[in-house]
């Protein structure tokens, strides 16, 4: 992966385009998680530290390219301004003269923020006058949002094609560890990838099956897998017209050396709710009237064989139905012995996704793994082996 770090950058005086992702959920004007903005603090500290002065461009939910005032990032300002330490300045739009009067008016040790991008249609068209627009407020380009990189949005690719530019901190730390995960990792190479919809992740599982030693499919996609096969699945979410795509998956699977691991028993109810009567049964054997809603013990003891031979963990997508309890008990079994085989040194561990997140945040593990991405649809991409706009502008 060619691109420029921001240690190696002169930025002593320069105008410093931050792209960072601050796309919080909020309740009643108030940022709900700080995750996000907490997680962009070394970047824009180094910037500083450096003599630099950031200026942060980022998007906001989605306003197809109208000024919406609900998604103004100035409501972000405060819990930006508490998580740097220090005031930050805001300018209401982020090209134009408002913008450049702002970053005009800026002085050493000063952080500015710009309006939302995506206030311009012509951010997520690529345009390229807007592009040069951007870059007309900067000298230094740096881009640490990893999680917007799979868009080739103006201010994530175009800008970075006009300006010198660099990868931040964050996103340095990113792209070297999914480089380690799967880029160059150590073997064996376990992926544990879940969710509800083989459809979604086809791609995914495609791509896998050439690169790991060993992929374990759970959630409602392994459903899909049991069905293709001949198991009943009751009624259970599975998607039946995907069969022969399963199965063709498998094939090449074991034309490749890749052991597709599968659920070997299973925890069913009769419905997914809090408390619901669950009991195990045998992966050949779901009921008609019951609904496949976690892996079981036999499933969890058989991949944590695998985990303890592995020298490398990708996950992506819970194996149950996590939000539910009990149906969480499989996920949490899963992440608790991928942490202590990565405590004791023998596992690099990486994660990635919302759902994956939220489910190691729940089994209280992710600062156990080694590294977990905050990137969705980007980390997404990366696991289907596709070229990021985002990180390709930086090469």
């Amino acid at each position: 992966m060619a691109w420029q770090s921001l240690e190696r950058m002169d930025l002593r005086g320069k105008r410093v385009l931050t792209r960072v992702d601050l796309n919080v959920p909020m309740e009643g004007g108030q940022v709900t998680d700080t995750t996000r903005i907490d997680r962009i603090v070394p970047t824009v500290q180094a910037i500083l530290a450096r003599g630099g002065k950031p200026i942060l461009l980022a998007h906001f939910d989605r306003p197809k390219g109208k000024v919406v005032p609900s998604m103004s990032l100035r409501q972000i300002v405060p819990a930006l301004e508490q998580a740097l330490g220090r005031p930050v300045s805001f300018a209401s739009d982020c090209a134009g003269p408002e913008a450049e009067s702002a970053v005009a008016a800026m002085k050493d040790g000063d952080v500015l923020l710009l309006e939302n991008t995506r206030f311009h249609a012509e951010e997520e068209k690529n345009d390229p006058a807007f592009a040069a627009a951007l870059a007309r407020l900067g000298d230094v380009y740096c881009n640490d949002a990893f999680s917007a990189a799979h868009r080739a949005h103006a201010s994530t690719e175009g800008l970075a094609r006009l300006l010198p530019s660099c990868a931040g901190l964050l996103m340095a730390e990113e792209l070297q560890a999914l480089d380690r995960a799967l880029g160059n990792p150590e073997r064996p190479v376990v992926a544990i990838v879940g969710g509800s919809k083989v459809s979604t992740k086809l791609e995914l599982l495609n791509n896998l099956v050439a690169k790991v030693d060993h992929l374990v499919i759970g959630g409602a996609m392994a459903n899909t897998f049991l069905h293709a096969q001949g198991y009943p699945v009751g009624h259970s979410l599975h998607e039946p017209d995907l069969a022969d795509t399963a199965r063709a998956i498998l094939a090449r699977a074991e034309e490749t050396g890749c052991e597709i691991v599968l659920p070997r028993d299973l925890v069913v109810a009769r419905e997914l709710a809090p408390g619901a009567a669950e009991s195990f049964v045998s992966s050949h054997d779901c009921p008609d009237d019951l609904m496949i809603l976690d892996v079981g013990p036999q499933t969890v003891s058989y991949v944590d064989t695998v985990l303890r031979q592995a020298r490398t963990l990708i996950w992506n997508g819970p194996v149950g139905a996590f939000e539910t309890q009990p149906f969480d008990a499989g996920t949490h079994a899963l992440a608790l012995k991928a942490a202590d085989l990565t405590d004791a040194g023998g596992l690099v561990s990486v994660a990635g996704g919302g759902d994956t997140v939220a489910a190691l945040n729940g089994a209280g593990v992710a600062d156990r793994f080694t590294y977990v991405s905050s990137a969705g649809g980007a980390f997404l991409e990366w696991m289907e082996g596709k070229d990021l706009p985002g990180v390709a502008a930086l090469g």
